[in-house]
């Protein structure tokens, strides 16, 4: 009877106490944060960081030098002031930094938290501070109950051998602010919010934006997207810029197809005061789930739309490759001593190709405007080392003479995609192209299986065609320039001279018009107008107000010039202006001015089969 009873006694203490014992193992198994946003002190932020059970007497605590897609040394722990240690009765333990980036831990084994202060990167980017500014989307922001722009890496590190553990992170805010990100908040608080996260690496791939709620939503083909806007002096928003956003995703995501499961994605737009200490590096970074884009707010709304869908686009490609397929270098970053890929072309290069060819394939843009471009990249890439091996370059690029011929990713290794493309096009029949590629490489490897660097042409080759293989060897990974136009040839294309209608508005490629501090767009005074502005009967400062019944302001000059691009010879139009505080209505025919043009067109009618699966397939 003692035997049960005790038994009885053992097993009640066991199931009382197990729970509680379950979850302090899983705390112990947790890397816990918390950011604080209520309490900024010198433009800085705290950060708490409660440790994981550690077995060992001394740990280093880590804040990245490095992250991926930036390929740049940037050294954030320079942005860390007073690093403390302490164990669980609050006693300090003893901390020495090791180097920018590293803090290395003494009794470890005690150790309960850490905290330490956060500076922002945006502060310093003009000059002076800490010297080299990093590049703003991949930068951090703190500007007390306003904004800030938590790239996580800029804010929370790691301790040796536990990036795989989950984290836990919670970040305390102003009510008034809203946290834009992809992440999943399991706070229902309006004043908290908590992400976790599976590792470290999923931590720095999902930034958050704090800031008023200025934000639309909208579905694409079953994903969900969030855009968010932060204008400090409010001459944007969200639902001004998101129409063209909307249309653009919906275009890349019918463009992809099959190869695109994303259910979530983020769009985070900074928009930059150029008249105060703010972000100077102008541009976006990509994430698995999310875009952070940084600009200035002084852009008119018509070319922050144009620029934003040109930076979104190439960012949101990125989910193909490197996030979707993707070599044991990426798969396994390490955020301080890092090992780059060989792969660059493929990462940047195929992306870049992808953001300019969906363009054409959903009839954003014209086929004269998609070769136009690849001309411009060709041009571009003539005036780097056009013999430097790409995997070479791409191996080594976090050090000269390779660093300073990283932006040739975006301008040759755009062309290496076009031309592994057009080889899958050629050898198919039209049948398929890169995108087919990128998909077997997807189910082949996918975002949790990386390849390793060497194996890669070889298996693009088992994929495609021999041909392919060759061309990888030839000029990709060998010096040998590629012979574009033999590429071109192959789709009925070469460079020509044409005679090309200038843009109505337009005389000996000076325009007739510009803005005034009011937005309205004024006739030029003393200026030799085009032949349609002076038949029409324009005089110098007349404003325009509307043409062919649309109104028209500065910041609507973008899509008015590209109306009248698309008119033809002897079309009528009808002008409505404003001539010394008079209206008056003026009416007549196009009028189009021509002059020789050099580039890329079709010259061989009988590709043209091949040519539409190409460009439209």
């Amino acid at each position: 009877m003692r035997k049960i009873i005790l038994g009885i006694a053992i097993a009640t203490l066991f199931f009382s106490y197990q729970p509680n014992a379950m979850a302090q193992s899983k705390k112990n198994q947790q890397v816990v944060v918390v950011i604080d946003l209520n309490n900024t002190k010198d433009d800085k932020v705290q950060v708490t960081v409660s440790a994981p059970t550690i077995t060992t007497n001394e740990i280093v605590y880590h804040i990245p030098k490095i992250i991926p897609g930036t390929y740049s040394v940037d050294d954030y722990g320079k942005f860390i002031d007073d690093l403390k240690a302490v164990d669980s009765k609050g006693a300090s333990l003893e901390v020495t930094k090791l180097d920018d980036d590293s803090w290395s831990i003494k009794n470890a084994t005690k150790l309960d938290k850490i905290s330490y202060w956060v500076n922002d990167t945006f502060d310093i980017e003009s000059g002076g501070g800490f010297g080299k500014g990093v590049f703003s989307p991949a930068g951090t922001n703190i500007v007390e109950g306003k904004n800030f722009l938590l790239n996580n890496h800029g804010f929370v590190g790691y301790f040796d051998a536990k990036k795989d553990l989950t984290y836990n992170v919670t970040v305390t805010h102003p009510e008034t602010l809203f946290g834009a990100t992809s992440l999943v908040d399991s706070d229902s608080s309006t004043t908290s919010d908590t992400f976790v996260v599976s590792r470290y690496n999923d931590l720095v791939d999902n930034p958050i934006m704090y800031s008023a709620p200025d934000y639309t939503t909208f579905n694409v083909d079953g994903m969900d997207i969030l855009f968010s806007v932060y204008s400090p002096n409010g001459k944007h928003t969200a639902k001004d810029l998101s129409p063209e956003l909307e249309k653009c995703m919906r275009a890349q995501k019918k463009f992809l197809g099959a190869i695109n499961t994303n259910k979530r994605y983020t769009v985070l737009l900074y928009l930059s005061d150029m008249k105060a200490k703010d972000a100077r590096g102008f541009g976006a970074l990509e994430h698995n789930s999310s875009t952070s884009v940084v600009f200035p707010e002084m852009m008119p709304n018509s070319a922050l739309g144009k620029e934003l869908i040109d930076v979104v686009s190439h960012e949101f490609f990125h989910i193909v490759t490197p996030l979707g397929v993707h070599s044991n270098e990426i798969h396994y970053f390490d955020f301080n001593t890092p090992k780059m890929s060989q792969h660059l072309w493929m990462y940047e290069g195929v992306t870049e190709y992808f953001a300019n060819l969906f363009q054409v394939n959903q009839g954003l843009i014209d086929e004269d405007a998609f070769y136009k471009r690849m001309a411009g990249k060709i041009n571009n890439s003539k005036r780097l080392d056009d013999t430097m091996p790409f995997t070479t370059m791409s191996e080594n690029v976090l050090v000269e003479p390779y660093k300073e011929q990283y932006l040739n990713v975006y301008e040759k290794g755009a062309l290496i995609g076009m031309c592994i493309d057009i080889i899958i096009r050629e050898k198919s029949n039209g049948q398929k192209g890169i995108l087919d590629l990128m998909q077997k490489l997807t189910n082949e490897y996918g975002p949790k299986k990386p390849f390793n660097d060497s194996e890669l042409f070889g298996k693009i080759t088992e994929l495609t065609y021999p041909e392919v293989g060759s061309f990888l060897t030839t000029y990709v990974s060998g010096t040998t320039p590629i012979p574009y136009a033999d590429y071109f040839a192959k789709m009925g294309i070469a460079k020509t001279k044409i005679q090309k209608a200038s843009n109505p508005f337009m005389n000996k490629k000076s325009g007739g018009i510009t803005g005034t501090s009011d937005k309205e767009i004024k006739v030029k005074a003393n200026t030799e107008l085009s032949p349609f502005l002076t038949t029409l009967g324009l005089k110098g400062d007349d404003i325009i107000t509307a043409i062919n019944g649309t109104e028209y302001t500065l910041d609507q000059i973008s899509e008015m010039m590209t109306a009248a691009q698309k008119w033809k010879e002897g079309d009528t139009v009808t002008m409505k202006i404003k001539r010394d505080g008079k209206e008056l209505t003026l009416s007549g025919k196009v009028i189009l001015s021509y002059e020789e043009s050099e580039g890329y067109h079709t010259v061989d009618a009988s590709k043209n089969t091949l040519k539409e699966a190409w460009l439209k397939g």
